[in-house]
This record gives C-alpha cells, sequence and structure tokens, in this order.
C-alpha cells in the first residue's frame, strides 16, 4: 500500500465522562505495532523539510526509520543527540505547528504523527532500557550558572554538561520543571514524566540547588563573582496579568498561574491529603483561548465544578490553544462563551464573586496580531453567574533578575533582550525561553536553551559565530 494511503494511527485515550473524574494522562501512547505503522507512513524524503520546523534540530526521518524498523533502542538514542526532554516534547509541544507542519505528506492528508512517535520512543526508553548516557566531553575547567530550572534552563544546563562543563542550577521554587511542573496539568503531562527527565539531566552531572532565589540569595553579579565563568537566564514568564476591571479583588478571583500551581505543583486536588487547599466552584469561568485557559477550564471540570465556562472575546478560529486541547476541552464537556467579554466583576455582601457583567462582541478587521479586532456590540451587555474565576489572559516575564541586575538592557515589555545567540547587553550573561520572547512554548524555550549553550561554548573557547543563523531563532 502506498504511505500516502496507510491512515494516520490515533493513540488510545480515556473516555471523556471517566478522565474528567480524575487527573490521569488522557492519552495512552502508541503500542510497539501502532508506532511502527506510523512510522511506515514516513517518506524518508532526502531533503526532510520536517526539520526545519524543529527548534532543537532532532533527526525526524532517522529516528522514525529505526521506529519502523523496531530498533527502538536506536530511536531514542538519535532523538537525545539533540533534545534532552524528549518524553515532555513528545506531549506538550505544538508539533502541528513545527516538524508536523513541514511535512510533505501533510500536503495532501495527514502529516506523520512525529509526536507521538518522539513520546512513544521515550516512553520506551523508560519502562524497557533506563536511561543511557549519551558520549560527554573532557572537563573544561569551567562552571556555569543555570538560572531558572524551567525547559530553557534544564536543555542549557543538559547540553553543557555535555560539553564539559561544570554546571549548577538554580530554581526559585521547592520542585524543578519550572511551567512544566507548576502550569501543565497532570493530565496533560504527568509529574513523573518531568521529575524523570530532571533526573537524567542531573545524571549529565547538573547540580540542582531548590529554593533558591537569585535576586534575593544571590545576584547575577554575585554569581559571576563567585567562580561563575557564564550565567544562563531562564526564569520564565510568571508574573500573571489581570484584566484591570471593577471587581477584580473579590475572593474566588484566580490568576492561571495560582489556580494551576495549587492544582499542578501542590497537589491541591488531593486535599486534604496534601494539604493546599482551592476553591472549588459550582459554575467557573475561565477567561482567555489559549492553552493556560483550556488547562484551567479542564482542571474545573476534574475539581467537581457542574459548569465550567470558557469565555472568549474572538471567535474559535482565533484561539491560540492547540486543535487537541481544543477537541479534549469540548469532548469533556468545557461549554465556549466566544465572542464575550466581561466588564465587571460582582461579588457578595461577604466578598466572594457570584457573577460578572459581560459584553458580546463582533470582530472588525485584523490587529496587529494578525487575528480580527474584538469590538464592543452597543447595548449587549448581560450578566454571567460564576462562584470561582480563573483569568488566563497572558503573562509576563519575572522581573526580580532584571529589578536586581541594573545593567541588562530590558524591553518596552520587561523582556531581557538577547541577540538570536542569546548573549544579553551584560558581558558573561546570556538568556532564553519567556524572560526572553514574553509567554511562548516550551519547544522554543528549549531550542533557546540550546542555542545559548552553543554560544557560551564558543565564547569560552574563542571561537567566532556562525555566519549562517542557528535554528530556532532566540527572537522567534
Amino acid at each position: 500500500m502506498p504511505k500516502a494511503k496507510i491512515e494516520r494511527q490515533k493513540m488510545l485515550e480515556q473516555e471523556p465522562q471517566v478522565r474528567v473524574k480524575n487527573f490521569n494522562e488522557v492519552p495512552f501512547g502508541y503500542t510497539s505495532e501502532l508506532a511502527k505503522a506510523e512510522a511506515s507512513r514516513c517518506l524518508q524524503c532526502k531533503k526532510p523539510t520536517c526539520m526545519q520546523g524543529c527548534p532543537v534540530e532532532v533527526n525526524i526521518p532517522s529516528f522514525i526509520s529505526k521506529v519502523e524498523e523496531g530498533d527502538f533502542t536506536s530511536a531514542i538514542r538519535i532523538i537525545k543527540e539533540t533534545n534532552g526532554l524528549p518524553a515532555i516534547c513528545g506531549r506538550v509541544c505544538p508539533q502541528e505547528t513545527q516538524c508536523e507542519m513541514y511535512c510533505i505528506l501533510g500536503k495532501k492528508g495527514k502529516p506523520v504523527a512525529i509526536g507521538n512517535l518522539e513520546r512513544f520512543s521515550a516512553d520506551f526508553e523508560r519502562d524497557h532500557l533506563g536511561y543511557s548516557k549519551p558520549v560527554m566531553a573532557s572537563p573544561s575547567g569551567h562552571k556555569i550558572a543555570v538560572v531558572g530550572a524551567g525547559p530553557a534552563g534544564l536543555t542549557c544546563a543538559a547540553d553543557l554538561c555535555r560539553m564539559g562543563y561544570e554546571v549548577s542550577i538554580f530554581e526559585a521554587l521547592h520542585k524543578p520543571g519550572g511551567v512544566l511542573a507548576y502550569g501543565i496539568p497532570e493530565f496533560r503531562l504527568p509529574k513523573a514524566i518531568v521529575n524523570q527527565e530532571v533526573e537524567y539531566v542531573k545524571s549529565l552531572g547538573a547540580t540542582l540547588r531548590l529554593n533558591y532565589v537569585v535576586g534575593k540569595l544571590d545576584t547575577i553579579d554575585e554569581l559571576l563573582q563567585n567562580g561563575y565563568s557564564a550565567v544562563f537566564v531562564g526564569t520564565g514568564a510568571g508574573l500573571p496579568y489581570f484584566m484591570g476591571i471593577p471587581g477584580e479583588n473579590f475572593i474566588g478571583i484566580y490568576s492561571a498561574n495560582e489556580y494551576l500551581t495549587r492544582a499542578n505543583l501542590m497537589k491541591a486536588f488531593q486535599f486534604p491529603d496534601y494539604d493546599t487547599p482551592i476553591i472549588k466552584g459550582k459554575k467557573v469561568a475561565v477567561l482567555g483561548g489559549g492553552n493556560v485557559a483550556m488547562d484551567s477550564a479542564r482542571t474545573a471540570l476534574r475539581l467537581g465544578a457542574e459548569e465550567s465556562n470558557l469565555v472568549y472575546r474572538r471567535s474559535k478560529q482565533e484561539m491560540p490553544a492547540r486543535a487537541e486541547e481544543v477537541h479534549h476541552a469540548e469532548d469533556e464537556g468545557v461549554r465556549f462563551r466566544f465572542l464575550t467579554a466581561p466588564t465587571k466583576f460582582i461579588g457578595d455582601e461577604k466578598g466572594h464573586v457570584k457573577g460578572m457583567n459581560c459584553i458580546r462582541m463582533e470582530l472588525g478587521e485584523p490587529d496587529a496580531s494578525g487575528r480580527r479586532k474584538p469590538i464592543p456590540v452597543k447595548d449587549s451587555d448581560y450578566f454571567m453567574e460564576a462562584d470561582i474565576v480563573v483569568v488566563a489572559i497572558g503573562n509576563g516575564p519575572n522581573p526580580l533578575v532584571p529589578q536586581t541586575t541594573p545593567d541588562l538592557k530590558l524591553s518596552k515589555k520587561g523582556t531581557i533582550v538577547a541577540d538570536k545567540f542569546g548573549r544579553t547587553s551584560k558581558k558573561g550573561v546570556y538568556a532564553g525561553g519567556d524572560i526572553v520572547l514574553g509567554a511562548a512554548t516550551v519547544i522554543l524555550a528549549m531550542g533557546a536553551g540550546k542555542i545559548a549553550a552553543k554560544t557560551i561554548d564558543r565564547d569560552l573557547r574563542g571561537i567566532p559565530d556562525p555566519i549562517e543563523e542557528p535554528e530556532g531563532d532566540a527572537q522567534a
């Protein structure tokens, strides 16, 4: 049968009516047979365009060929030549707008399920092989500080360890992983997976220092003075944005950061076994249209909400969330309130939110984001009942490191300015991920961490930059 005629293999998953009552992972992943069948769809192009869309430069055709052969050991080794967090990438990366978007099969049908095959390969290694250590360079004699144990920091640290550097990762929270740990729910990315990927980075030689707030315990300048040859800043975008409308301080109104951190990292869904309470509303309203909003709305159902309403001021076509996440939310019963925007929160006599005044919107011409601009419809106000509101309209850069590093150049939005190689305005200091990009994706953060690691290595060895631009521009 021609490869183009073979149907894309679906992953089995929990039924919607079952999964909304638990926090277990939704898709079960491929079996060996399904993985080999999906891998057989790959055309093995002489000029693999799929690799153009991978910020961490995975040799996609090569690893897929090994999956098709049933040589899963070689498949994961090929992936880990450039990607130290494959089990995470296979689960949460937006492959549909990255590698799979460039797949030749996708021009006339469905692209190869590259992300699913990456997840399968990583899970096979974990379940059957144990972690194998890659080839390591001789010790360089240099110490590097990595600030932030999120996807950018972990990737940068792993690559630097492989290059022979002594790496210390400084993490402000009590658990590593950054947004992987506190932002993405258990049902989408199990914390056991995050922990295992962190352990792999540690196995390469990285030292992890938790509860260590750089900017308070040490500044960037103090790290440089204490024997570190370079510092990579990957502190992310953990500053929540709010609507700035009346009533936003009522009890029961959460930022998505707090709501998801309580539920994910601090396991509020297991209260009182875990002593982190969270208000469990009957009618929940989540404001926003991205993956974080989708995660919040789906979490609310699992916490027992009778209604979980996702309120978005544009239409479904403009939503930035992944299609897969929207599909899962719809299946689970999340109610979508499109072309709707809150104008005021209403509370009861005890100061608890009980609803919000909303206005209907219509779409005008495209704005700077390329999406059609929402315009309020006159005299369309109405009241929406809600006893919990989660604001998921985006995040800004973590301000602590910039505030304590006065000679670090910042953008108007407060992000650290870094060139395409990850260099900042301060000698010896590099940055990448959401602290540079603003709130973006896990894979772009990983790509930035990889680029910065290469730059640090070149700078310390006195090697000039390559003439061609690297894959996964840090400003992309």
